[in-house]
């Protein structure tokens, strides 16, 4: 389980940085940011508060409105949209999206821990990477919820924009339902033209 480990190492605001959807076919990158107030943080969050993969939609969607109405919680969020990520690369979309969501902040932290193995360049203040940080980190583990959350909401209204596709409930991921629906419906403007499979399509569409 997550705990303040990582973040008693460091003095001042420390905030967990982690992201949702670099591995998509469709849909942005979403960051979140999240500094908690380890002397306001209830107990109920200290113990719910986990890897957002590892938790139920259900559980993911009360932690979330848990978290932004806490005492002491700062959180901001940032994106990279699919134009970004095909002009860059998902990697570099990811940072983009990282350094907006610290900027989303409001405050500048004194200290960022970044779930993965790399610290985005261009950040406002010193940062670490940390392999596995949302199993490890409560600030990481409450940003990957509020990334996760916020991308799969935005992914459920694209999805009753563009029907068919399942992104409420795939979330944009390559599901064979996603895949039946790309040959059926065609690429719509979300969908992530430099990565394998889409761009695979556009060249049989292009033969």
């Amino acid at each position: 389980m997550p705990d303040f480990s990582f973040e008693v190492e460091h003095s001042g605001r420390v905030c967990g940085v982690d992201e949702a959807g670099r591995g998509p076919w469709a849909g942005p990158v979403v960051a979140g940011a999240v500094i908690l107030n380890q002397a306001t943080l209830s107990n109920d969050l200290v113990m719910g508060l986990d890897d957002s993969k590892k938790l139920s939609a259900s559980k993911r969607e009360v932690l979330y409105e848990r978290l932004l109405s806490a005492p002491g919680v700062i959180w901001g969020v940032g994106s990279a949209s699919v134009e970004e990520i095909d002009a860059h690369n998902i990697l570099q979309a990811t940072f983009l999206a990282m350094r907006r969501a610290v900027e989303d902040l409001g405050t500048t932290p004194d200290f960022a821990l970044i779930d993965g193995n790399r610290v985005p360049p261009g950040l406002p203040c010193e940062a670490r990477a940390v392999v596995k940080g949302d199993s490890l980190s409560l600030s990481i583990a409450a940003a990957s919820i509020i990334a996760k959350v916020t991308r799969d909401r935005l992914m459920a209204k694209l999805d009753g924009e563009f029907p068919g596709y399942g992104w409420a409930n795939n979330a944009g991921y390559g599901t064979a339902a996603h895949q039946e629906a790309l040959l059926r419906l065609g690429i719509t403007v979300h969908h992530r033209k430099s990565f394998a499979p889409i761009r695979k399509i556009l060249s049989h569409g292009d033969s």
